[in-house]
């Protein structure tokens, strides 16, 4: 029953005339003021709208009447879809505009994957300087009084990374390094991203560099370098990187078998990827 209700309002909100008309008469209409809308309810309409690319404008109305007229709390993720919808349409206003609002009313809805899709969409389609300064706002406006760390910058690193601004991600991450203490995760999100660049070199350049500044890689370092030089032709230096990684006591998990697999196979050696296949554990 509940579910033929989410289609109906999503239907109602996506053929609704907003904003020539407005939508709260509505959605009143359909709800009105005793009525308590479940969040999985919420959640499910804001999921249906975006998956229809609804115009943003409509998700926020509905989230925005949802939180001031029925008596219940959306969860932390149908805010993350609301965010998702309006930045993705380059509503940067209106998505700050609610961050603060949330921030005042409902802070317990604040979680960095909301950071993440605002500052993602923002190193997108705005300036690196925007960026920047988006992380500011997040630290002064939204996430009042929370004490930003290492994952925090994470956010802020991935934010570039994802979208292969490796150049920027590199200056941002020497302009921070000694406010956050970063993390072998903090490295390995700049590893990645060079990885997805295609940069074999830079990946080589900041893995050593990693290495001098004290870090340890991890077995997900190791996961990304070998799918880089596998990626690249370059097996040889997969399967040494393997041997390497097991003699520091990591164990080579499905994935990285998986990429060696595939590793073997862009340079016709069939041999080794039937050996590594049998080795899948």
């Amino acid at each position: 029953h509940e579910n033929n209700n989410i289609d109906t309002i999503t239907r109602i909100i996506n053929d609704h005339p907003f904003p020539e008309k407005p939508l709260h008469p509505t959605l009143l209409h359909h709800f009105p003021p005793s009525t308590t809308i479940s969040s999985s309810f919420i959640h499910n309409v804001l999921v249906r709208l975006f998956a229809s690319h609804s115009n943003g404008l409509k998700a926020l109305e509905f989230f925005d009447f949802a939180i001031k007229n029925c008596n219940s709390t959306p969860s932390p993720s149908s805010l993350e879809i609301t965010l998702h919808i309006l930045t993705r349409m380059r509503y940067f206003d209106k998505a700050w505009s609610l961050l603060q609002q949330i921030a005042k009313t409902h802070p317990f809805l604040l979680t960095l994957k909301s950071m993440s899709i605002m500052l993602s969409k923002i190193a997108k389609f705005q300036t690196f300087e925007d960026t920047l300064d988006g992380f500011r706002r997040m630290e002064e406006e939204v996430f009042v009084g929370r004490e930003f760390g290492t994952d925090e910058f994470n956010v802020l690193l991935k934010a570039f990374s994802t979208q292969r601004q490796m150049k920027e991600a590199r200056s941002v991450f020497v302009k921070f390094v000694h406010r956050f203490k970063p993390s072998t995760k903090s490295m390995n999100i700049l590893l990645l991203g060079f990885k997805e660049s295609g940069d074999i070199t830079s990946v080589e350049l900041f893995y050593h560099e990693m290495v001098k500044r004290g870090f340890s890689p991890d077995s997900v370092t190791y996961n990304i370098r070998i799918d880089a030089y596998c990626k690249k032709g370059r097996f040889g230096d997969g399967l040494r990187l393997l041997e390497e990684m097991e003699s520091k006591k990591f164990v080579p998990s499905v994935e990285t078998i998986t990429t060696l697999i595939h590793g073997a196979g862009l340079v016709q050696n069939t041999g080794k990827a039937w050996q590594l296949f049998n080795e899948i554990p």
